[in-house]
């Protein structure tokens, strides 16, 4: 029986901007962070409060796609055509001040919705996130 999720990938354009990104934005802590032969590294973030769940920032590198496929993936990352997920908080306009103060681009500001407020921004390769304060 599975019993829970202890890592998610998200696929981005440059490791090392994404690092930036988690880190010096968003307050992410890092986990793992070894080299992979040439083409980048295993580098795994954590939100601070949540400690045993790790996302892989994987490159979107030709080594582990066809040149088609990771030209085509990329392009997608690019376009914002990936949501990847929700992050909760406690206090919604407070976390959305803070993060576009350290230049984190938004979306959609802070909105009253069914099941709480809810922002959207985007990571520095173009995937979407949800950031909710629920209700």
């Amino acid at each position: 029986m599975l019993t829970k999720m202890t890592h998610i990938s998200i696929n981005v354009l440059d490791q090392d901007s994404a690092f930036d990104f988690y880190t010096n934005k968003l307050g992410f802590k890092v986990v793992v962070d070894v080299p992979m032969g040439a083409d980048g590294r295993w580098l795994t973030v954590s939100p601070p409060d949540q400690p045993g769940f790790e996302i892989i920032l994987t490159p979107v590198i030709r080594s582990m796609y066809s040149k088609e496929t990771s030209e085509t993936l990329r392009e997608l990352i690019v376009k914002g055509s990936f949501g990847v997920g929700i992050f909760t908080c406690k206090d919604i306009f407070a976390t959305y001040e803070e993060l576009k103060a350290k230049g984190v681009e938004f979306t959609k500001p802070p909105t009253k919705e069914f099941y709480g407020t809810e922002a959207i921004f985007k990571d520095d390769s173009g995937n979407w996130f949800s950031l909710a304060q629920l209700t």
